[in-house]
């Protein structure tokens, strides 16, 4: 039996560290766990810059409405990847759910610090380091072990153990958005398992030769780290005519959307920033932000414990409807100026918060 680790931990350094005789059933339980924990960190941060963008109509609210989508598909597959072999995620906890500002999980990435903001360069620089491959075609990598390294490993520990597999307990969900995307699936073959850690990896990263997304319905679509630079850069990236194997952000310009001014989240939340209180209007919003959040996440835990596919999909469909739920008081929120005169303002914390 594995014992539940705190993300803010190094563990997934300590799992890459272990040597390949000793990647067995609870090596990949404890890793997949620490996926599951590290899908989720990247949802509140993309969201709170998704909904903050006003024109929710412009290609840069459709961007990074598409990598949200594609991030809410990894967090499943990752989940199934974790039941499929006897494991249950672990969602609803003070210790697995990240918090902000703070690191990525398992000791990923750790030059950096995650933060909840609305968009701005220094978020999408964030969202760009969190995507990173070890090796992207274009801009020059960190040198860093990225995500896509960890999931490499946990596909060589799969191969290693394919007798593993069982399909049990697998969520679905159609995740396609405006015709776009990849859906939640059952995961009970060696096939299915490769299929769903590459749509992982390359979604996020790209592939080795390309920036561009290779999975049908997203071809040529880039992958979640070149949207990023996109968007940082303001310009389009694209191949180099005179050498095919050279890519640059140096195409038609990309404007930079307007976006409502959300400060950036303290440690502990806006009550425990050191800023003048909130009004009850705000401190009402915010505990609302928090509670259908923490619902969010119980439900979904909940389906991956069901045995009965009813209640899997009951609680799936709960999980969902308490997402729909955070959107309209957190943009509210986004209009409520923070009581410094800063011209900031205020915005969802995603805290884990008990029934």
């Amino acid at each position: 039996m594995t014992t539940l680790v705190d993300y803010q931990s190094n563990r997934i350094v300590e799992l890459m560290d272990a040597p390949d005789e000793q990647r067995d059933s609870d090596w990949l339980k404890d890793a997949l766990q620490q996926a599951v924990m590290l899908e989720l960190a990247t949802l509140p941060p993309y969201l709170s810059a998704l909904w903050s963008i006003e024109d929710q109509g412009s290609d840069a609210a459709a961007a990074i409405s598409r990598i949200v989508f594609d991030e809410m598909s990894h967090l499943g597959l990752a989940g199934n990847l974790l039941t499929t072999i006897g494991g249950t995620p672990r969602l609803a906890d003070h210790k697995t759910v990240p918090r902000y500002p703070g690191p990525l999980p398992g000791g990923v990435r750790p030059e950096l610090t995650i933060f909840l903001s609305g968009l701005t360069k220094n978020s999408l620089e964030m969202f760009s380091r969190i995507e990173e491959p070890d090796d992207p075609v274009a801009e020059a990598g960190s040198g860093r072990t990225s995500i896509g390294a960890f999931y490499t490993a946990i596909l060589e520990a799969f191969r290693l153990h394919p007798e593993l597999i069982t399909g049990a307990r697998q969520i679905r969900r159609f995740m396609t958005h405006h015709g776009e995307g990849n859906d939640v699936v059952e995961l009970s073959s060696p096939t299915d398992v490769e299929q769903a850690i590459g749509i992982i990896k390359e979604q996020g990263e790209g592939t080795a030769a390309s920036p561009e997304n290779p999975h049908p319905g997203e071809q040529g679509e880039l992958a979640h780290f070149y949207v990023f630079r996109e968007l940082f850069h303001g310009r389009k990236l694209i191949r180099i005519s005179q050498n095919p194997d050279r890519w640059e952000f140096s195409g038609d310009a990309i404007p930079m959307p307007s976006a409502l001014p959300m400060g950036t989240v303290p440690a502990g939340g806006w009550e425990a920033g050191g800023l003048p209180a909130p009004d009850d209007e705000t401190r009402q919003q915010l505990a609302e932000v928090n509670h259908q959040y923490s619902e969010m996440l119980r439900f979904l835990e909940q389906a991956w414990q069901a045995t009965a596919t009813a209640t899997m999909q009951s609680r799936l469909s709960a999980a969902v409807t308490r997402m729909r739920f955070l959107v309209g008081p957190s943009q509210l929120l986004m209009q409520r100026a923070l009581p410094d005169g800063s011209g900031r303002t205020y915005g969802p914390e995603f805290r884990y918060v008990d029934p």
